[in-house]
């Protein structure tokens, strides 16, 4: 939670803090000219964290969700500096959302959920999202039924093929990993584990 004394710049629109979010992907990446731009752009209160986007647990994240209130505006210099994937974007404004908190792209100016325009994006972005969803629920539904007519037995084998690999790789690009795992009906410790095999063979 927020110090009584937490002082920042203030947004003009909103009236709360305008608090940036900066993230690497690896240890050996610099975070200064993500800090540069944010401080540029008014934030004085940075949470940075350098972890890839591929890890389910970013504790920065989780620490600046925990430290908003509402009218605050979470900046970044891209958005995939905040999410992962399209699903991870919408996930994460949704929750901003729920604390009356918004969200602005340096890079991305119509990613602003601060104004009528980038929420009716934002909006868009969800309905397009949950289409492509259904599309592949779909699609893997009838390849199912296809394999299933050819004979081919289905279960959790607990492996994954080089071909089920590649989809996930595919997949994982705009979908979380949870979702692709249920696509592939496999837990989503074994796809995370399979696709760590596959980046050490290479």
């Amino acid at each position: 939670m927020r110090d009584e004394g937490d002082k920042g710049t203030l947004d003009l629109m909103t009236g709360g803090l305008m608090i940036g979010y900066a993230r690497v992907s690896t240890d050996d990446q610099d975070l200064t000219n993500q800090r540069t731009e944010l401080q540029g752009a008014g934030c004085t209160r940075i949470f940075a964290e350098k972890r890839s986007g591929a890890h389910a647990a970013r504790p920065e994240l989780e620490r600046m969700l925990d430290h908003l209130r509402a009218g605050d505006t979470v900046t970044v210099t891209r958005l995939d500096r905040l999410a992962r994937n399209t699903s991870d974007l919408l996930n994460i404004a949704a929750q901003l959302d729920e604390k009356g908190a918004g969200l602005r792209s340096l890079a991305e100016p119509w990613a602003d959920t601060t104004s009528p325009a980038g929420r009716m994006i934002l909006t868009i972005f969800a309905g397009i999202a949950e289409f492509e969803r259904s599309l592949i629920v779909e699609r893997t539904r009838n390849g199912r039924e296809a394999a299933k007519a050819r004979g081919v037995k289905f279960g959790r084998t607990g492996r994954l093929t080089d071909q089920q690999l590649e989809r996930a790789e595919k997949l994982l690009k705009d979908h979380s990993a949870q979702e692709v795992a249920a696509l592939l009906k496999v837990h989503k410790s074994t796809l995370y584990r399979a696709l760590a095999r596959k980046k050490a063979q290479q």
